[in-house]
């Protein structure tokens, strides 16, 4: 009984208005243990291995990897402004997946964003990129002074060790705070014109002090569960001169997916390009077929009224997918939201059908609101359409590391041939590439196997080109 009062008093004691408060820390205390208060701007630079998202050999596979021999981030938190300046080299011998390979030397790329606004500078020249735009805008804001002043900035709480927000329709952030008062972990949900969502994750350890402030040495990120980024900070350099302002060029056309050049290139045929990604729209009897829904889904929207206008009659059945890498499925649930069919190589169907349904909560776009179940239908090695005047040839692209589900699309009667990433033609007057592209010579080598005819290429990227400039391109004489 002793035993039992005296427990009964020491809870008592502890529940009562003048026991001791239980320590915890709220985002002053964050800002306090990283200096956040006194950063204004930060830059940092590490070397590594960068990934790219949604380039894998197949679905399932983890990106592919480049050496990271430079990686500068700067980061203006009062304009809201961020740079990337990466240079990157092959990592994968022989080069297998996508994301620009193979890389001759080093690459270098410029990313940016401000405000609303993202772009990358190209040579020279600033090319609008809003299908970054949300990416850019949480890697600024997950950093881990941004958490802190992005969730000040919202009036936002902290629940145990834990901070988290919402900046609507871009992304959702929730940052895990250590005993020691550092951000530990960012995990973010973010728009993505595949998958709906996709979730991204940021580990930071390894902190060391800056001129007082507090800065990790050690980040690494991840995106749907695959790695995107392993980096060892080498110099960091608070309140450094960020100054990132936005190009006329952007802010006089910051949404170029909209842009739709029509070519036509036979009867019934037209070629839609404008931009980085094309389209090819062939009309048959009493339906139409597209191939590719690239980017996002405002340039579906825009390939779709474009097809309407040309075949104002016949309804959108299909739309052929050339390979599930990111930029060139992008704009298939805006397809999906009109009831069209899919049409990819086998090894893409399953993830497709999965992603092409999923739900898109961070900013719901066409697809999510229609709630329609996508219909994917698989090809193997060749799949005919026709309609007894028309004929479309659909092949598997064999042997090629590009992808290991590539699909070009044949039309017999008209000697064209479209395909993506396999053979982008280069400027005019540009010498061929030495040593040959892999992916060139294993797209020539199909034809060959096939034995096509083929006069004029339409390709996925670049231009309209005659079969004899892809012989041009690994070496051999038409």
């Amino acid at each position: 009984m002793h035993r039992v009062l005296g427990l009964l008093a020491v809870i008592a004691l502890l529940a009562s208005p003048f026991a001791a408060p239980v320590a915890h820390a709220d985002l002053n205390d964050v800002a306090k243990a990283l200096g956040a208060s006194s950063v204004k701007s930060i830059q940092y630079t590490g070397t590594g291995g960068v990934y790219a998202v949604g380039q894998s050999a197949v679905p399932g596979l983890p990106w592919p990897e480049y050496n990271v021999k430079s990686h500068t981030r700067s980061v203006n938190y009062d304009t809201a402004s961020l740079r990337d300046e990466q240079v990157r080299t092959q990592a994968l011998d022989p080069p297998r997946s996508g994301g620009q390979q193979p890389i001759r030397g080093e690459q270098r790329l410029n990313l940016l964003v401000s405000g609303d606004l993202a772009w990358n500078v190209v040579g020279e020249q600033p090319v609008s990129a809003p299908i970054a735009l949300a990416d850019r805008q949480f890697q600024l804001w997950a950093t881990p002074h941004g958490v802190v002043k992005a969730a000040m900035a919202r009036n936002a709480t902290m629940q145990g060790r834990t901070i988290a927000f919402t900046v609507p329709g871009r992304f959702n952030l929730k940052a895990t705070v250590s005993q020691g008062n550092l951000i530990e972990r960012v995990e973010g949900v973010l728009p993505n014109a595949v998958m709906g969502d996709i979730p991204i994750v940021i580990n930071y350890w390894d902190y060391r002090d800056f001129g007082g402030v507090m800065f990790p040495t050690r980040i690494r990120e991840t995106a749907a569960g695959y790695p995107t980024l392993d980096l060892l900070v080498t110099d960091v350099r608070p309140n450094a001169a960020v100054d990132i302002a936005v190009p006329d060029a952007v802010r006089q056309n910051p949404n170029p997916y909209a842009a739709v050049s029509t070519q036509k290139v036979a009867d019934g045929v037209w070629y839609l390009t404008g931009g980085s990604h094309h389209s090819v729209v062939i009309e048959m009897k009493d339906y139409v077929v597209v191939v590719e829904a690239p980017l996002v889904e405002e340039r579906s929207v825009a390939v779709i009224a474009e097809t309407r206008k040309l075949v104002p009659s016949k309804p959108i059945r299909y739309v052929i997918n050339s390979h599930h890498h990111f930029d060139h499925a992008g704009g298939l649930r805006g397809f999906v939201a009109e009831g069209v069919t899919v049409i990819t190589q086998d090894v893409n169907r399953a993830f497709l059908e999965q992603a092409l349904g999923a739900p898109a909560t961070v900013r719901p776009d066409l697809q999510a609101k229609s709630g329609r179940k996508p219909t994917v239908e698989g090809v193997g090695e060749r799949r005919t359409l026709t309609d007894g005047t028309r004929v479309v040839e659909i092949y598997r692209i064999q042997g090629i590391l590009h992808h290991d589900g590539m699909l070009m699309v044949y039309l017999p009667k008209e000697k064209l041939l479209s395909q993506a990433d396999a053979y982008t033609p280069a400027p005019p007057n540009t010498a061929p590439p030495m040593p040959p592209s892999p992916f060139n010579v294993a797209l020539a080598d199909n034809i060959v196997r096939l034995k096509l005819d083929v006069g004029d290429m339409l390709p996925l990227h670049g231009r309209l080109v005659p079969f004899a400039e892809l012989q041009r391109a690994i070496g051999k004489t038409p």
